[in-house]
């Protein structure tokens, strides 16, 4: 029997997760498919997975949290197969603001998922997947933003912030494991329909803010998710520490 290649999706019971986790099933892997509240949800993705003919498991950690993503990996450990495989994408959006009206709680609440659940979550990958720690190789994809780029002035400059931390740690990561066996990459979405918008407080911002986008139109989680299953496949074998900026040409 063909070894299982484990691929991990934080934040898979919706939007870009989701889409990810569902397409990485036609590519062969069995998926962890990891979520932190809405169990239903992530219910839902595991039984479209099974659906189509893949296999998964399903865990709730909540990635900002060191314990739980010791418990996460422990999961992803017990099964057969290696993990070859993981996307950090669980993010985290607090509704718009400016900065002076902003508390300090709400920074430390972005930055713990964005910034420290990406570094926690690829911390234990490196220890799996790494060449030097017996693995056999891997790739790693960050969901950052376009907001990364461009601050999110008077809506989301916490955020836009965290991403941009994001970046940095993708880059510096991918050169360190380079050697490894190991490539790190992200990409940077923009403007892409999913509830994320709706926990910022504009549900309707992309119809809102469409017509200035060079492409008139938002994008949809699948096209990120393409973008991400590619990154993570031999066809960008010879890419790592780079970006895909998938924003309508923002």
């Amino acid at each position: 029997m063909t070894p299982k290649r484990l691929l991990l999706v934080t934040g898979a019971s919706r939007g870009i997760g989701a889409a990810t986790a569902l397409q990485a099933t036609a590519r062969g892997y069995f998926v962890c498919v990891n979520f932190r509240r809405n169990v239903d949800a992530a219910a839902t993705t595991l039984d479209q997975i099974r659906r189509r003919g893949g296999a998964g498991i399903a865990v709730q950690a909540d990635v900002g949290r060191e314990k739980d993503v010791a418990r996460l990996f422990e999961a992803i450990d017990a099964q057969p197969g290696k993990l070859v495989a993981v996307v950090n994408n669980a993010g985290k959006l607090a509704p718009a603001s400016r900065l002076e009206d902003m508390e300090s709680a709400r920074w430390e609440s972005v930055f713990r998922t964005n910034v420290l659940g990406t570094m926690l979550c690829t911390r234990e990958a490196i220890k799996r997947m790494s060449l030097r720690h017996g693995g056999a190789g891997g790739a790693v994809v960050n969901v950052s933003s376009a907001a990364s780029r461009t601050g999110s002035p008077n809506e989301y400059v916490d955020y836009a912030a965290s991403k941009g931390a994001v970046d940095s740690f993708t880059i510096g990561v991918a050169r360190e494991v380079a050697q490894d066996g190991i490539r790190v990459n992200g990409v940077r979405p923009g403007f892409v329909r999913t509830s994320i918008h709706a926990e910022g407080g504009d549900p309707h911002r992309i119809d809102r803010l469409r017509e200035l986008l060079p492409m008139r139109r938002g994008g949809e989680p699948e096209e990120v998710a393409a973008a991400i299953l590619w990154l993570l496949s031999e066809e960008a074998s010879y890419v790592t520490g780079s970006f895909i900026d998938i924003a309508g040409g923002l």
